[in-house]
């Protein structure tokens, strides 16, 4: 690898940015792809940009033939990441699931009575409002954003923040009825129709089950859908 692209590829990942390095294998030129840009002295066809972005967004190393060329993708993701907010009953089990399934997971909370070690061994917790949590976090093309609290105080803040991001996933606890109280919330903060479509609410697939590991589980279903089929949008 040569020093340039190694320089590159450090950037990248300290910039907590999606990419991979490709090699053309006949004479070892090589590019690093990130987004739709490319990085590099190997002029690669588009073809090869458009598996490469594939490939990222499938976190799924390959080779691929193009024509009389062979070309070796090789994937850099930044760990997956999920913001929950709200240290509400359905968090718990949501916590543990993400986290078996490859997530970092963080729990925002201000409210000292429901965020505790107790309740959330092991996982990193953040007592700060919304606002200012997510400013920490700065989430990303790899981070999924939950809200649980049912609370617009905390719930909203944190949304607004989200959708300013590149979140891979955005998702909302609660009925038909206060999903369109909150976009109406939303917009009066100024994001329009087609911004406000990137939150998922009521949060989760409809799996049809009601107990909160059984929503747990539909909220992590949705994000990891989202995370390698993209949005409907």
């Amino acid at each position: 690898m040569k020093s340039e692209t190694l320089g590159k590829l450090a950037e990248y990942a300290k910039a907590r940015e999606a990419h991979a390095r490709v090699v053309r294998i006949s004479d070892g030129s090589e590019t690093v792809i990130f987004d739709e840009h490319e990085n590099g002295n190997l002029n690669a066809p588009s073809t090869i940009i458009e598996a490469a972005k594939e490939a990222i967004r499938q976190d799924n190393s390959a080779l691929i033939t193009d024509g009389e060329e062979r070309y070796f993708i090789h994937v850099h993701n930044p760990p997956r990441r999920m913001a929950v907010i709200g240290a509400v009953h359905i968090t718990q089990p949501l916590t543990q699931m993400a986290s078996l399934a490859g997530f970092d997971v963080t729990v925002i909370d201000p409210r000292g009575a429901f965020a505790t070690a107790e309740r959330f061994p092991g996982v990193t917790m953040m007592d700060d409002w919304p606002d200012e949590a997510m400013l920490k976090i700065a989430p990303d093309s790899r981070t999924a954003v939950v809200t649980l609290s049912h609370d617009p105080k905390i719930d909203d803040p944190a949304l607004a923040a989200a959708l300013r991001s590149k979140a891979f996933y955005i998702g909302a606890l609660g009925g038909r009825k206060s999903h369109g109280k909150r976009l109406d919330r939303l917009r009066e903060l100024g994001f329009d129709d087609q911004t406000l479509k990137r939150i998922n609410g009521p949060v989760g697939l409809d799996l049809g089950g009601r107990a909160p590991a059984e929503i747990a589980c539909a909220i992590l279903a949705e994000a990891i859908q989202h995370l390698y089929k993209g949005s409907k949008l």
